[in-house]
């Protein structure tokens, strides 16, 4: 199989598992060690920087905890893969649990997947201050 075939592969399962909110069994699709940044407002607890497949799990229990799955809509657009890189485009729409904001940003994410077919480099571009409004107390 060749490295788009792979990542293409990758990502397809990805977004299966995003779609049913399984936090390990997206996780499981990371490698042991990832390179992985979502930049955003400290206020925010699931940015940052994490490094471990475990630490990728518990960013998506604290993601799904924090926004109501049951009113996610996230659009994904074009999927740009070159060998191991892709690039994704989408709109993510959550809504906070706590304040009851809903926002939406586009994104772009990088992703790249080993030759084994496992997620290694992860990053999100988003409009982080929309998120950390909605998640912020204050209008």
């Amino acid at each position: 199989m060749t490295a788009t075939a792979t990542t293409r592969k990758a990502l397809n399962e990805f977004f299966g598992r995003l779609a049913r909110f399984e936090p390990r069994a997206v996780a499981n699709l990371f490698a042991e060690t990832v390179d992985w940044d979502v930049p955003g407002d400290e206020r925010v607890p699931w940015t940052g920087r994490r490094s471990s497949r475990e630490q990728v799990e518990v960013y998506f229990q604290t993601l799904w905890s924090e926004c109501d799955p049951a009113q996610t809509d996230n659009a994904i657009g074009p999927i740009l893969v070159d060998g191991p890189d892709a690039v994704v485009l989408a709109v993510f729409t959550q809504t906070i649990r706590a304040t009851g904001k809903r926002f939406s940003t586009p994104a772009a994410v990088h992703i790249t997947v080993d030759d084994a077919g496992l997620i290694t480099r992860f990053r999100i571009y988003e409009d982080s201050y929309a998120v950390a409004r909605a998640y912020a107390s204050e209008p």
